[in-house]
């Protein structure tokens, strides 16, 4: 096995999870280049926090391993297994159109790898590669605000605002609305929330009789209160991941009464009103094109090294910070050749 965290040309470098709060990096070959595929050189991956603590845990429920899985995924749940979806790279090798092309793929976290060329989607000019991690977190907004379909004049409240509610938020403060309110229990939130230009308030305080409320905060107190704060006929939109979880709501009472809807919104298909007219690979351009807004860029930490990466995934586990500085709501894994 190669030192971890170096390679060669011939060779790449993976993080794979080995057991609960069990990690490390390990080397392989790469396979050679075919027609049609590129070899991608990483410059940056993100964490998703959500989902990376309950695969780092190896808590992923048995009834969703297959829906959990992701594109490029090596190894199987509980593990070992090699995951993420968020990376950035620069193609080193490949079609001539894409030769030098930084470019966004949903691949684990990999110093270098081989995929078809159609899996990468080219980033922007006006999009810094840092950045661009978050597509799949402003992909998933994407898709909700096709379910929930704001319209003029509407009162919106999200509710729960990590990297997902704060992607939400981020692009309804575009919309023209009568009232948008983001909604968290952690007070130190509110700065980057109002910094976005949205209005932050705690549970207690949020506004009621709203038109649609997205939920992301995966709790079921942050579910009872989207419940309590929806108008009557309103529209709640379920983006949380439960996990194993068992989430008691509180479905008696006036739920009925009120002719509240719930709904859940998953990105792993586009939403309804847009599937016959839209592909997911559209989806993701698009998230990408609405980066260029460099107020995201307050959604990222200070980056870590990947040769760290086994010490920085229980440090983000456990929610602690990363070397002194605030892992962000999206953490950025620094490749190296990175600048």
């Amino acid at each position: 096995m190669a030192e971890p965290g170096r390679t060669t040309p011939h060779t790449a470098t993976a993080y794979w999870t080995t057991g609960p709060y069990r990690g490390e990096l390990r080397s392989a070959p790469l396979p050679t280049l075919r027609k049609g595929e590129a070899l991608v050189r990483t410059l940056y991956s993100g964490h998703s926090r959500g989902t990376e603590n309950l695969v780092h845990a190896c808590r992923v429920p048995p009834s969703v391993e297959d829906l959990m899985e992701a594109p490029h995924q090596a190894g199987r749940f509980p593990a070992p297994v090699k995951y993420g979806y968020l990376s950035v790279g620069v193609v080193e090798e490949g079609p001539a159109e894409l030769e030098g092309r930084t470019v966004f793929c949903l691949f684990p976290h990999q110093d270098r790898y081989v995929v078809p060329a159609s899996d990468l989607t080219p980033v922007p000019s006006d999009v810094p590669p840092q950045r661009a991690l978050l597509a799949g977190a402003v992909e998933t907004a994407i898709n909700a605000l096709w379910e929930a379909g704001p319209r003029i004049g509407d009162r919106l409240a999200v509710v729960g605002c990590g990297l997902i509610g704060a992607s939400v938020a981020a692009l309804l403060r575009r919309f023209p609305l009568e009232r948008l309110e983001a909604v968290d229990s952690d007070p130190a939130r509110a700065e980057l929330l109002e910094s976005l230009g949205v209005a932050f308030a705690l549970p207690e305080a949020a506004s009621g009789d709203c038109d649609i409320v997205i939920h992301a905060s995966a709790t079921a107190e942050g579910l009872t209160r989207c419940l309590e704060i929806v108008g009557d006929d309103g529209e709640i939109i379920e983006l949380s991941w439960y996990g194993e979880g068992i989430v008691g709501v509180p479905l008696g009472g006036d739920f009925h009464a009120r002719r509240l809807t719930l709904r859940a919104s998953q990105v792993g298909e586009v939403a309804l009103p847009r599937r016959f007219r839209r592909t997911t690979a559209q989806r993701l351009a698009l998230a990408l094109d609405l980066l260029a807004d460099p107020s995201f860029d307050q959604f990222l930490g200070a980056p870590s090294d990947f040769a760290d990466l086994p010490a920085t995934m229980d440090r983000l586990a456990e929610g602690r910070d990363v070397a002194g500085q605030w892992p962000g709501l999206c953490h950025v894994i620094r490749y190296p050749g990175a600048t």
